[in-house]
């Protein structure tokens, strides 16, 4: 989920943009950056606390901000996986969260994952992201400074290796 929530914010070509956290991101539970609601944040920035840490507030700031809402992002994360062939993906959640919403579950199958990763490979943006081992940014006002680290450990297991993203939820329990 949150390979499509960093590809549609990478494509949508505004990631020099301010992003400001509601009180929903705010509320997201753990794993989370912990922002408040009102601060301000560089859209380029949230997407390493997305991918390094997989953090669940910074996947709803973005969406609400690129959305309008969780729910017309997860409009368009749905319109790019079936764009690209995905038959068997439902997104409700920027994060990837366990959801039901209108008798469907938040879901994906191993070949919709494999093709979305797959075409997330092709972007060097995306590629930076995911293969930088830390990052530091501060909230914008500058009160608050973050360090955010990969916690991908299959990045040191093999030469060449990028790993993209691991996860858990409870529905789904750990993923790679």
């Amino acid at each position: 989920t949150k390979i499509m929530t960093c590809m549609l914010a990478i494509e949508s070509g505004r990631l020099e943009e301010t992003v400001e956290v509601s009180k929903n991101a705010q509320r997201m539970p753990k794993v989370h950056l912990g922002m408040r609601a009102g601060e301000t944040y560089k859209l380029k920035d949230l997407l390493y606390s997305l991918m390094l840490e997989s953090h669940n507030d910074t996947a709803v700031a973005i969406a609400e901000h690129l959305g309008g809402s969780v729910e017309g992002f997860a409009d368009m994360m749905n319109a790019k996986a079936a764009e690209l062939g995905c038959k068997d993906t439902y997104f409700i959640t920027p994060n990837g969260l366990d959801a039901k919403r209108d008798g469907k579950t938040h879901s994906t199958t191993a070949r919709d994952l494999a093709v979305i990763a797959a075409y997330a490979i092709k972007n060097p943006a995306f590629l930076e992201v995911i293969g930088t081992r830390s990052y530091s940014f501060s909230e914008l006002s500058g009160k608050r400074n973050f360090q955010v680290s990969n916690k991908n450990r299959f990045l040191d297991m093999m030469e060449g290796a990028i790993g993209i993203k691991t996860g858990f939820t409870c529905d789904a329990g750990y993923c790679f």
